[in-house]
């Protein structure tokens, strides 16, 4: 871990809030505010926003949904369907994607800094700034993350 840090209280009125599209990242807690202990995003996104097959061997990635479904695809398990108070740990290496199944879908991303520092970096200051394939290439090699394929066809 890093530096000591002090202690801080984030309101709503001043979050980092960044946009892939329609889905809006804000930034509660990044390496650089916790001394790298950890980072936390929130993020809001519409019904069919998927995040396709991917894994990243550093990162520990875990999901707290607020509102809203979202089906998981975890390693080798079948798909499954999380609602509010649903939590989603993922390890580093395994396999993973989901699809917002509601209108609109919550959720808590707990991470490593370094994870939350690939969201800033594939995420624009505003919805309607488009993020290009090759920024999303670059980032997904500078961060460590493999994209393995589309996800399942929703049943």
């Amino acid at each position: 871990m890093g530096d000591r840090t002090e202690p801080y209280l984030c309101k709503p009125e001043d979050r980092e809030v960044r946009w892939m599209g329609e889905t809006s990242t804000h930034f509660l807690a990044t390496g650089a505010l916790t001394g790298g202990a950890f980072g936390l995003v929130e993020e809001t996104a519409k019904r069919g926003m998927s995040v396709p097959l991917h894994r990243h061997d550093l990162d520990v990635e875990s999901f707290y949904v607020l509102g809203g479904s979202i089906t998981f695809y975890l390693g080798n398990q079948a798909a499954s369907l999380a609602g509010p108070g649903a939590f989603v740990h993922i390890p580093g290496g395994v396999i993973h994607g989901f699809r917002v199944e509601s209108d609109t879908a919550r959720y808590l991303i707990l991470t490593t800094p370094r994870h939350v520092e690939f969201y800033r970096a594939i995420t624009a200051s505003s919805p309607e700034t488009a993020i290009e394939g090759d920024v999303i290439d670059k980032a997904c090699q500078e961060y460590g993350i493999t994209f393995l394929g589309s996800l399942p066809e929703p049943a």
